[in-house]
């Protein structure tokens, strides 16, 4: 890592991308296929490879390294290189000196209902690709130099489209831009460098606003900022405002509990883009008061919902409240009651999943018994989101709603502690069976989350727990005892970012600071030396599935903000 030119990194392993874009570069086309060449890949209609980008030398494949920094993608060899940045989020420039480029749809065929169709512009000259897997258009404008050759332009059915750039010395360049039916020609007053230097300045203003604080303590803060950076899209479809999809890889979707993470890293740089994301799923909330479970740019979800942590993410977002308005209260309301009125069963003081997928913890094995359970951590997440509403009507002048939430939130604390804890353990009990279960999953000790307001016994208990499933690397989501234990097993091993947040905050509430300490310190170490992955083994550190996952660049910016905090607290009372 250098000053000068900001973090490296792999585009296999992070999109190379820009704020507000709906696109990226990435040889990853689809869920976990990777490929030789960098693709322009969609996310708008699903995930989407529309452009192929092949280096050459004299026509034939040149074998070059590929390097990304937040503002530039590169590939290089001897021959020499090509140079890619984006403009603003729907235009990249695109130049070369030495190499040549092939520049292809990614989809040889064409029918009805598939593939490219490719022409030249007979207006400006410039060639266009419309797609049908996006509904968009791809313009490539000349710039500079020449193109060797077009191929299959008006060709219908299977053939190869899109341009060759030459590989024999002479420089080129090419603006490629994304939109929907027409714009007047592609015309730019700046030079391939200014527009390096204008994304450069783009992302290190957002670099600044959301880590101050970074410094050699903190490697992996510029990083992080830029996969939120880069995985940011503009509103469209059903994104109605700016939003941090959870990656551009395949999980480039929005779930309702992930963008909690997200608010909460962002909130105190730019508040309004952190309120963008709290708010994102709550413009979709159903008649119900349920939230959905995931948003893209096409498709919502509303077959599962997500755990109700928006209260605890509520008071790290807006700790001073100064966002407590009637509209937050009313939505949060309406999402609470969903699960105290659909979700209980009659008589019941506890709330039910459906499903592990409701959870968030989808195949967890606190689920094997039974899939419609009673747990101690809906409970845990639901107290605090009454306690939140009781703090919020109490701003907004209302006392008796103050009134009914707080008592609402004390009888299912006390229901969680007669009902779910066994003297030693909290256990789960099936909504229909009404048979109880423990399990070796880290889900049974998310009540630590209810901090101060367990009973000491019960929090002593907890933190012993969650002390057992720490490794060297950070919070094993199963004991790596257990029979069923997976290195790669989601929720049944790994180390996953939203419980490491969740229970260090807890702990730490809770007065195990030592604990929460250790825990913050193995991961924050373990996003410096693996990445920003969905989740990592917990016996080897390696990251797994989807290697540029935004809630976990967001909580190593949150873990790393804190510990920094804390750290200038005790150099400030040094004397």
């Amino acid at each position: 890592m250098t000053v000068a030119a900001g973090p490296v990194f792999a585009s296999q392993e992070i999109p190379f991308s820009y704020r507000g874009s709906w696109f990226d570069f990435s040889p990853v086309i689809a869920e976990k296929t990777y490929v030789e060449d960098v693709h322009l890949v969609s996310h708008q209609t699903g995930m989407h490879p529309i452009l192929r980008l092949i280096p050459t030398v004299a026509d034939v494949r040149a074998e070059a390294d590929v390097i990304a920094t937040p503002h530039r993608l590169t590939w290089s060899c001897d021959a020499g290189r090509i140079d890619l940045a984006y403009e603003n989020p729907d235009t990249v420039r695109v130049r070369g000196q030495g190499l040549g480029l092939r520049l292809l749809a990614a989809d040889a065929v064409l029918t009805p209902f598939r593939g490219p169709y490719f022409y030249q512009d007979p207006g400006d000259g410039a060639w266009v690709f419309t797609v049908y897997q996006t509904g968009r258009r791809y313009r490539v404008t000349l710039l500079a130099g020449r193109v060797a050759e077009q191929l299959g332009t008006e060709v219908l059915g299977t053939a190869e489209r899109g341009i060759v750039l030459p590989g024999d010395g002479e420089p080129w360049e090419i603006a490629v831009e994304e939109y929907e039916t027409a714009r007047a020609p592609y015309r730019s007053g700046n030079g391939f460098e200014q527009v390096v230097t204008a994304a450069r300045s783009e992302f290190e203003t957002f670099r600044d606003a959301v880590a101050p604080w970074r410094g050699d303590r903190t490697p992996a803060a510029e990083l992080a900022a830029y996969v939120l950076w880069s995985a940011t899209v503009r509103p469209a479809g059903f994104v109605t405002r700016p939003a941090v999809l959870m990656s551009k890889h395949w999980m480039d979707k929005v779930w309702s509990w992930d963008h909690c993470f997200n608010a909460i890293a962002l909130a105190e740089g730019l508040p309004a883009l952190a309120w963008d994301q709290y708010w994102l799923v709550f413009d979709h909330q159903d008649a119900a008061g349920a939230l959905p479970d995931s948003i893209t740019h096409s498709e919502i979800l509303y077959n599962f919902v997500k755990p109700p942590i928006h209260g605890w993410a509520l008071r790290h977002l807006d700790p001073s409240r100064e966002h407590g308005s009637a509209e937050v209260y009313g939505l949060l309301e309406r999402w609470t009651s969903f699960w105290l009125t659909r979700r209980r069963v009659p008589g019941h003081e506890l709330a039910h999943y459906q499903h592990g997928n409701d959870s968030g913890w989808d195949n967890a094995t606190t689920f094997d018994p039974e899939r419609v359970v009673e747990t101690a951590d809906l409970a845990a997440f639901l107290i605090l989101q009454m306690r939140e509403l009781a703090r919020l009507a109490d701003d907004l002048g209302r006392p008796e709603d103050s009134a009914h939430w707080s008592q609402a939130a004390g009888r299912m604390r006390d229901a969680l502690l007669t009902e779910l804890w066994t003297g030693e353990r909290f256990v789960a009990r099936g909504a229909r069976s009404g048979r109880t279960w423990s399990s070796s999953s880290l889900l049974d000790l998310m009540p630590i989350v209810l901090g101060e307001e367990l009973p000491e016994a019960v929090r002593a208990s907890l933190a012993g727990g969650i002390e057992r499933h720490l490794t060297e690397f950070g919070l094993a989501t199963e004991l790596t005892t257990s029979p069923h234990y997976r290195d790669d097993g989601y929720w049944r091993g790994p180390i996953w970012a939203p419980s490491t947040v969740l229970i260090e905050d807890g702990l730490r509430r809770a007065g195990y600071t030592e604990l929460a300490d250790e825990i913050s310190t193995r991961f924050r170490a373990l996003c410096e030396r693996s990445g920003f992955a969905e989740n990592f083994d917990a016996r080897s550190g390696a990251g797994l599935r989807d290697r540029a996952y935004t809630w976990t660049a967001s909580a190593y910016l949150i873990l790393a903000a804190a510990h920094e905090r804390r750290e200038a607290r005790v150099t400030a009372l040094s004397p």
